[in-house]
């Protein structure tokens, strides 16, 4: 598997990984899938020389994929503390795939001035929970019911770490 800065070619096969933890529920709070067009926009918030997009390859094919951004943007105070989100392709869960994401982005971090990663997640995704805390992310928050899946609430969890 090789690691690399993601490109505008990638869009599509980003957006439907994204698509699928859309549809599995309480893996992101969006609840509607998200058009290409929207990833392009979101990518193009996204630069690679402030908050990149990592993407794992195999075979040449996109399996995954990590990026930071930005926490309230614009207030420089904050500007060292990035979000870090993460999706793997459903074929390719449970073989290392986001651990090796993980580890990649904590090591490129100080590059980018990041002296902080969090994570923010619903409390039913126990697969990221997990693997957040093998890499020392601690319960840094908690927004109690505050996500609504499909009639249900749930907790929102801010994850965090230094690095």
């Amino acid at each position: 598997m090789k690691i690399r800065l993601a490109i505008q070619s990638d869009l599509p096969a980003i957006n439907d990984i994204y698509n699928q933890a859309v549809r599995k529920r309480y893996c992101t709070a969006d609840l509607d899938e998200i058009t290409l067009e929207q990833r392009i926009k979101w990518f193009e918030g996204h630069q690679p020389n402030q908050y990149p997009v990592f993407v794992a390859v195999e075979n040449d094919r996109l399996i995954g994929w990590i990026c930071y951004s930005a926490y309230r943007a614009g207030r420089r105070a904050l500007q060292s503390a990035a979000e870090v989100s993460y999706y793997i392709d459903e074929e390719h869960l449970q073989k290392g795939i986001g651990s090796q994401l993980m580890q990649f982005a904590i090591d490129e971090a100080p590059k980018y001035q990041f002296k902080s990663l969090f994570a923010i997640l619903l409390a039913e995704n126990l697969a990221s929970l997990k693997l957040l805390e093998k890499f020392g992310f601690e319960r840094w928050g908690l927004m109690p019911h505050v996500a609504d899946i499909d009639g249900e609430t749930c907790d929102h969890l801010y994850y965090g770490r230094r690095v």
